[in-house]
């Protein structure tokens, strides 16, 4: 395995910076308001990789809201562990926790995926008209398809516009998991940890190991 690379956590940090610098443009003049952050969380190590990347993020990343699959119990323990010590040093820390139903089980078939996706889809748009987040921060849980693809909606009707990051899990060294093969096409940023794979997938940026 790689060493740990800090440049390219700092190389990430300073992508994440984009969607501030946007909102400070558009409001030239006036002071720039704390961005609105959507996490997606999920089960296994996919939460504890995600909160690892929060947790170089200062407070101008507020509020927080975490979105996370009905049937996961340990994610939201995390989070709420996580955003009881942020508020420990940040007094105006801000944070939200949503639930929506898992779009894909491990093992699920295909076929099923299709209509549990389309149904966690159902109440995923509405949330995220409802957040309307401007930087939707990701890194591979099934959760997160539905959730993007209702941010690129609201987006293509003009309601809101946000900006998809999406890191692919360490864990995936040679083959993208599902979730990366998807939103691959739709993310603004799309971060593996892997040099074999920015070289399958060159619309990648790839950073070194970042968590």
């Amino acid at each position: 395995m790689e060493p740990v690379l800090p440049v390219g956590l700092l190389l990430l940090l300073s992508l994440l910076l984009v969607p501030v610098a946007l909102l400070a443009r558009r409001r030239r003049g006036r002071q720039a308001p704390p961005l609105r952050l959507l996490v997606v969380a999920g089960s296994g190590g996919h939460t504890t990789e995600i909160l690892r990347l929060l947790s170089c993020l200062s407070e101008s990343y507020s509020p927080r809201h975490y979105i996370l699959a009905d049937s996961d119990k340990m994610s939201e323990a995390k989070i709420r562990s996580f955003e009881q010590e942020r508020a420990e040093m940040f007094s105006s820390s801000q944070f939200t926790l949503d639930r929506i139903p898992r779009s894909r089980e491990v093992r699920q078939s295909w076929t099923s995926s299709v209509a549990t996706t389309l149904y966690s889809f159902l109440y995923s748009l509405p949330l995220t008209y409802k957040l309307k987040p401007d930087l939707i921060l990701c890194n591979g849980p099934g959760t997160c398809v539905p959730v993007c693809v209702s941010a690129l909606l609201l987006g293509l009707l003009g309601i809101k516009r946000a900006i998809i990051v999406y890191v692919e899990s360490i864990c995936r060294v040679e083959t993208l998991s599902l979730s990366g093969k998807i939103l691959y096409y739709f993310s603004d940023y799309f971060i593996v940890q892997w040099p074999g794979l920015k070289e399958k997938y060159p619309k990648s940026v790839y950073l070194g190991r970042i968590v």
